[in-house]
C-alpha cells in the first residue's frame, strides 16, 4: 500500500469535502480515502498495481476538482 495526498481547493462546507471523499472511493486502486476541509488536502491510500496518479489528475480535472 501507499499513501498520496492532494490539494482540493475551493470547498465551502462539510458536504462538499463529503462529496470528495466519496468520489476519491470509488477510483480502481484506492483502498481508503479522507478528506479534510480545514487543510484543503485529500489523503488516498492505494495499491500500487492497479492505481495511477496521472489518470487520478485527470478524472479531478474532467470533473471539475482542482
Amino acid at each position: 500500500m501507499e499513501n498520496k495526498s492532494f490539494a482540493i481547493e475551493g470547498m465551502t462546507c462539510a458536504s462538499c469535502a463529503q462529496t470528495v471523499e466519496k468520489a476519491a472511493k470509488k477510483v480502481r486502486g484506492v483502498t481508503q480515502a479522507s478528506m479534510n476541509l480545514a487543510t484543503e488536502k485529500l489523503s488516498i491510500e492505494y495499491n500500487e498495481p492497479t492505481f495511477s496518479v496521472k489518470i487520478y489528475k485527470k478524472r479531478w480535472m474532467i470533473q471539475g476538482m482542482n
